[in-house]
């Protein structure tokens, strides 16, 4: 049986008596994900760090802080993912509510929420997000969605932090609908690339490949991966000539309709890396590293610090497990974080004070720990 499924109906019975944050903070959301955005104004709630008896990170001493260990910041969600610091100082993460494992009180398309470092305060900033999953933050400060499947949206859209207002930016692809939004990265000229797999859901599959876009300043869209799997993570490095791309072919479309018994046949697993040329075209694919070989069903959401190092997240279940492996630009392993049985989806630094800090989405948590480096942003 893949084991990704496995994990989802664990977490289905896990959940059966289980009130999310979303759920405490509106009323049964009605009906399925439209055009339109509800705000949630909700009540913060507090949460006290909880300190993780993970096993010892291990490094070298310029990435890990001897003596650091995981805290959870938060543990309410269902399926957390995208992890991204805005420039207000708060951590904001997707709770992706599952509608086989996390139903509760009707489907509710997912998610945003946002941790205060400063008082360990959690809200819901946004309910429903469209089922989203990778977040982040533009040079201007806007938040930037991946949507996905599941009765989500299934497009990259933008919110105005300002204003509040959101602005769809991608929604097909030479007239049909994406698959299903995942992660995003962004360029120093503005331009957004986001990886489109299909891991869940049961909306019809228009596109005919699962590939890597570009959205141009015009908001034309353009494929420029077509040869990386199932790409699931993005990141550019700081001198914003590398594209890496993580590839989790987990052999199966949709995991929900994966029978027990079944065999699938998994494909790539890997981090490739690409020359992001000035037009914003890439080169021929390159392999960083490899989990040929691995129990693995992947590695997930990326990362960079400010000596171009890459944070990668993995569901591996051999040896040394799920958690977070640190390379170097040339593929060597400088680093790793274990999340013990939780198994890790996205990884972001936080800004300004908080800029050594690494958070970790996994599960329906939130961790955390302090590093030797900084993290990298456009801005």
């Amino acid at each position: 049986m893949l084991k990704t499924n496995q994990y989802y109906q664990e977490k289905k019975q896990k959940n059966n008596d289980k009130k999310f944050l979303c759920t405490k903070s509106m009323s049964t959301i009605i009906g399925l994900v439209t055009m339109s955005i509800v705000f949630i104004i909700a009540a913060p709630i507090v949460v006290a760090a909880e300190k993780m008896q993970f096993p010892t990170p291990v490094g070298t001493s310029d990435i890990v802080k001897e003596g650091s260990i995981f805290e959870r910041i938060y543990g309410d969600g269902c399926f957390t993912e995208g992890v991204a610091a805005g420039h207000d100082g708060l951590i904001y993460f997707s709770d992706i509510t599952l509608t086989e494992a996390c139903n509760e009180g009707g489907i509710q398309a997912g998610a945003i929420l946002r941790y205060n470092p400063k008082d360990g305060k959690v809200e819901v900033f946004r309910s429903p997000s469209g089922m989203s999953n990778g977040l982040i933050f533009d040079q201007d400060g806007n938040l930037i969605v991946a949507e996905g499947a599941d009765f989500g949206g299934q497009r990259i859209s933008k919110i105005d932090m300002k204003s509040g207002r959101s602005y769809i930016l991608a929604h097909s692809y030479k007239g049909r609908r994406l698959n299903s939004p995942n992660d995003i990265a962004i360029d120093i000229k503005g331009r957004i690339y986001f990886s489109d797999p299909r891991y869940m859901g049961y909306e019809p599959l228009e596109q005919p490949i699962q590939c890597v876009y570009r959205i141009d300043l015009d908001g034309s869209v353009h494929a420029i991966i077509t040869n990386a799997g199932a790409p699931n993570g993005l990141v550019i490095s700081p001198d914003g000539k590398t594209l890496y791309v993580s590839a989790a072919d987990t052999g199966t479309l949709n995991f929900y309709l994966h029978e027990e018994g079944q065999v699938v046949h998994k494909g790539l697993m890997a981090v490739f890396t690409y020359e992001l040329h000035e037009d914003g075209s890439v080169g021929k694919r390159k392999t960083m590293v490899t989990y040929e070989g691995r129990d693995t069903d992947g590695p997930d959401g990326m990362t960079v610090d400010s000596n171009g190092n890459i944070y990668v997240t993995g569901w591996f279940y051999d040896a040394p497990g799920p958690g977070v492996y640190v390379y170097s630009p040339e593929g060597k392993e400088l680093a790793f974080y274990s999340t013990g049985d939780e198994y890790p989806t996205n990884v972001e630094f936080g800004r300004f004070e908080d800029k050594d800090m690494m958070y970790v989405t996994a599960g329906g948590s939130v961790f955390r720990i302090q590093t030797n480096t900084n993290g990298y942003f456009l801005k």
